[in-house]
């Protein structure tokens, strides 16, 4: 084994990217300890963020860069997630019992937004984190449909709260649980923005460490309106590959910097379409669109989804991609997003609010 230091391996661990992040170990947790002996060492590392279905994998990675920069013969990584609260807007306090709300947008409708949003829920859910699942389409709400939760409606113990529905692991709440679903929210902007402000804060969210918001397309005066009254933590862009879908995009993701919301990154659905006869893939709606957006507004390029006819099939029973078919390469590049979208969030700045003492005056 070559002459190593305990600061010579912690630093070494610091500055690898685990596979399929784009960012040091430094950025995106940290490292509680690094041993190294004559002929072992031992490390410790917390991230920001869930990771379980990848964890095994990334300990061997560690253990591996480990083995060959020093000459160890056995690395013992422990590898743990600690999921905090981060910052939101400054007008706004953080809901209780919320650690973190991520909104998904689209500048547009018709990009399987929703779709996305589920599964991207299900996917951190399936790491390791409590999520909670809030509908705010309040036009045209699907989240009832994609659960399997039609036909429910919310309880409440004091007349005041609701309890959020429960399914594949999340909690749920949406408008569509308190109409009839053929019924069309025929309502102007301020009566939508109170009826979001109702599901949002009138929902007994129990201890959730994500609440994934899908919000409504468009950025419009209601869109504007609900970024600037939901505490928001982070944002996703949902869009598409072709020019008509990306142009949208990117008013969405303007919008949310115009309010001081930080955009994780952006997210390609229906990148490629794979045949289901003879698998071949191809970029049927073009290509590049979300490369672009990423590199001109220097955001992240989170993922992209391939345009799979069991998706969508997935979804219309009531137990989309991630739930349903876990192993498919579908549902993994899904956990990869997902995986990247939360890496990217724990390295936003945090929220200490909830440490500071509460003075009285009397």
């Amino acid at each position: 084994m070559t002459a190593s230091t305990d600061s010579s391996v912690k630093k070494l661990v610091e500055s690898l990217h685990l596979p399929g992040i784009d960012h040091p170990i430094s950025d995106i947790g940290r490292v509680v300890a690094a041993t190294a002996g004559d002929s072992s060492a031992e490390v410790s590392v917390e991230l920001g963020f869930p990771a379980d279905g990848a964890k095994a994998g990334w300990r061997d990675f560690i253990a591996d860069a480990v083995k060959s920069e020093t000459g160890a013969g056995s690395v013992d990584v422990t590898l743990t997630s600690a999921i905090t609260a981060h910052g939101v807007q400054r007008s706004l306090k953080p809901l209780a019992d919320v650690r973190n709300v991520i909104a998904v947008s689209s500048g547009k409708g018709g990009v399987g937004k929703s779709t996305v949003a589920v599964n991207l829920a299900l996917a951190l859910a399936a790491d390791g984190a409590s999520v909670g699942l809030l509908d705010a389409d309040i036009y045209g709400p699907s989240q009832p449909h994609m659960v399997g939760l039609v036909g429910e409606r919310p309880t409440t113990r004091d007349g005041k709260s609701m309890a959020p529905l429960e399914a594949l692991g999340l909690q749920v709440m949406s408008i569509g649980f308190l109409i009839d679903p053929d019924e069309p929210m025929v309502w102007r902007g301020p009566m939508v923005t109170s009826a979001l402000n109702q599901l949002l804060n009138q929902t007994s969210w129990r201890d959730l460490d994500y609440l994934i918001v899908d919000m409504p397309p468009g950025t419009g005066d209601i869109q504007l309106t609900l970024a600037q009254q939901v505490p928001v933590s982070g944002a996703v862009v949902i869009t598409t590959p072709q020019d008509i879908a990306a142009i949208d995009a990117r008013k969405g993701l303007a919008m949310f910097r115009k309010v001081a919301i930080p955009v994780l990154g952006v997210i390609e659905n229906m990148s490629t379409h794979i045949c289901t006869a003879c698998g071949h893939e191809e970029a049927i709606f073009g290509a590049g669109g979300a490369d672009a957006i990423a590199r001109d507004f220097d955001v992240e390029l989170l993922g992209k989804l391939p345009l799979d006819a069991s998706i969508g099939k997935q979804a219309d029973s009531g137990n989309p991609t991630v739930a349903a078919d876990p192993d498919s390469a579908t549902a993994e590049a899904f956990r990869s997003a997902s995986r990247r979208m939360a890496a990217a969030l724990a390295m936003q700045g945090k929220d200490y609010s909830a440490k500071f003492p509460k003075i009285v005056v009397e």
